[in-house]
């Protein structure tokens, strides 16, 4: 690699070697991310709290008596905005799984990480819930350290003991909230009212997932974007040169220094950052007369090396080294740079939403060849999905003639064949049905009665259909038949009926 952006970036690789929350011996480092205020903070709070709105609210809406959302896995029954949907529609899951992938392929190539910093479940309830609880507690980064190296007092023992009475006490509400999505509010009020002995297994799912979310949030924390999360290690073959994520111009900010009064002498880290003496500089670069400590200032980039930005940050990193795995898109450090930026008179967006050749060349191009193709094939499978999913039907019948039967001779014009049915209800409701031919010289001759359907189940039966042999057009000849409950039609089936082939 050539130029001095690359000479920039090679000189800058050593942090790939460790990450922040691991000391050399393997010993983790405990993170204290600072407190921070601006638009971008402001926006993830307000997008924060929609979510976990939703959350906590859509378990109790309900649509004609049915939760609005319901992923029962364990009867195998699943509700999505009103609409149910049984085992037999396990195809469309799959669709719309393949379609979510690529949708999150083609996003993350275009935007990176940004799903992760602003609507993540694991950022949303870290960054605003548990972390603002500490907040409140212990206070900020600073007040967190002390306290939590300092000898056990009654005053740390107070906080301690609140922080994590209120941390299980949260774990133990979400635990029943993600329980009301599978089994349902109402089963979930059920085991809360009822004696333990009564709802046992309940109980105990309850009480593991409660410890389970309490030890992510309490302890694990970073480390499940760090470590944990396999999403973050899609970056590395999903991100490119045109993927808008989190970037520091170093462009601009490079090189790095601080922010010096007039009159004041130049530090080791100017003159190493010059390269030579001051007294050279005035000798071989400088106009005559020129303030030799000024002029080194001018040569200094935006950044003023505060170092806020690996304060602030919730993975420990620092930004300034690039695109990184652990950096999950959160924008703390693009608020605390520009608030910074503002008190030393230098323009925003020093950090901020750019391209790596945003940065370097001041090229952004979108519509990349990778970008193009993923549309594509996301856009096939959206029509794929739309196409399914509005000619799917609440009830599905499928009829099969019986294997191993021959046709049978009913008399001297007709013949018979024997099939099975199965009527699939993918409603809660019990309704009656019957099935009339549409095919001309078709006939069908019930087996007892035809069952009621069952909610969100099957029933199966068998009848015969007796066709005029005049009606036969070969050895197999398509049978119709229209399935009714009581005057409207709610399915069509076809099958074939085995004749004698003359």
């Amino acid at each position: 690699m050539e130029g001095p952006v690359f000479d920039y970036i090679e000189e800058h690789e050593e942090f790939r070697d460790h990450i922040a929350t691991v000391d050399q011996k393997g010993k983790r480092l405990w993170i204290y991310p600072k407190k921070t205020k601006g638009k971008f903070t402001s926006a993830r709070s307000a997008m924060s709290w929609l979510l976990l709105a939703f959350l906590f609210l859509v378990p109790f809406i309900k649509v004609n008596g049915e939760p609005l959302l319901l992923f029962n896995i364990i009867e195998r029954r699943f509700i999505l905005f009103g609409i149910n949907f049984a085992p037999q529609d396990f195809h469309l899951f799959v669709l719309a799984m393949l379609t979510l992938i690529v949708f999150i392929t083609l996003f993350t190539v275009v935007f990176g990480r940004l799903f992760c910093g602003w609507v993540c479940p694991q950022t949303i309830f870290m960054e605003g819930v548990f972390r603002k609880i500490e907040y409140l507690i212990e206070g900020d980064a600073n007040a967190q350290r002390k306290l939590n190296n300092s000898p056990w007092t009654g005053e740390k023992v107070f906080k301690k003991a609140l922080k994590q009475a209120l941390f299980f006490a949260v774990a133990v509400l979400v635990s029943n909230t993600f329980l009301s999505y599978i089994i349902g509010v109402d089963q979930v009020l059920q085991i809360v009212r009822e004696p333990v002995a009564q709802n046992l297994s309940g109980f105990i799912a309850m009480i593991a997932f409660s410890f389970a979310f309490y030890f992510v949030f309490s302890y694990l924390r970073e480390q499940v974007c760090v470590t944990i999360c396999p999403y973050g290690r899609l970056q590395g073959v999903l991100l490119d040169r045109n993927s808008i994520v989190i970037h520091y111009d170093f462009v601009r900010g490079e090189p790095r220094g601080k922010v010096r009064k007039a009159g004041a002498a130049p530090s080791a880290q100017i003159k190493n950052l010059v390269g030579q003496e001051p007294e050279k500089i005035v000798a071989e670069a400088l106009p005559a007369g020129a303030n030799p400590l000024e002029q080194t200032q001018k040569a200094l980039g935006d950044c003023i090396d505060c170092k806020l930005c690996i304060a602030v940050c919730p993975t420990g990193i620092d930004i300034r080294n690039g695109t990184q795995l652990e950096c999950i898109n959160c924008t703390a450090c693009i608020d605390a740079c520009d608030e910074v930026m503002d008190k030393v008179k230098r323009p925003r967006g020093l950090i901020r939403y750019d391209s790596f050749n945003g940065v370097s060349a001041g090229a952004r191009r979108l519509f990349t060849p990778r970008v193009i193709a993923y549309s594509v094939v996301l856009t096939g499978l959206l029509v794929a999905n739309v196409f399914l999913l509005s000619s799917r039907t609440d009830v599905e019948a499928l009829v099969l003639r019986t294997p191993g039967m021959l046709f049978q001779k009913v008399d001297d014009q007709h013949l018979s064949n024997l099939y099975n049915f199965q009527i699939i209800n993918k409603t809660k409701d019990v309704f009656d049905v019957r099935f009339e031919p549409a095919t001309e010289g078709a006939t069908i001759k019930p087996i007892g009665q035809i069952p009621q359907t069952k909610p969100t189940d099957v029933v199966e039966g068998a009848f015969f259909i007796e066709m005029e042999k005049g009606k036969l057009t070969g050895r197999k000849t398509q049978v119709v038949i229209n399935v009714y409950s009581g005057d409207k039609l709610i399915d069509k089936v076809k099958t074939n009926f085995l004749g004698p082939g003359y």
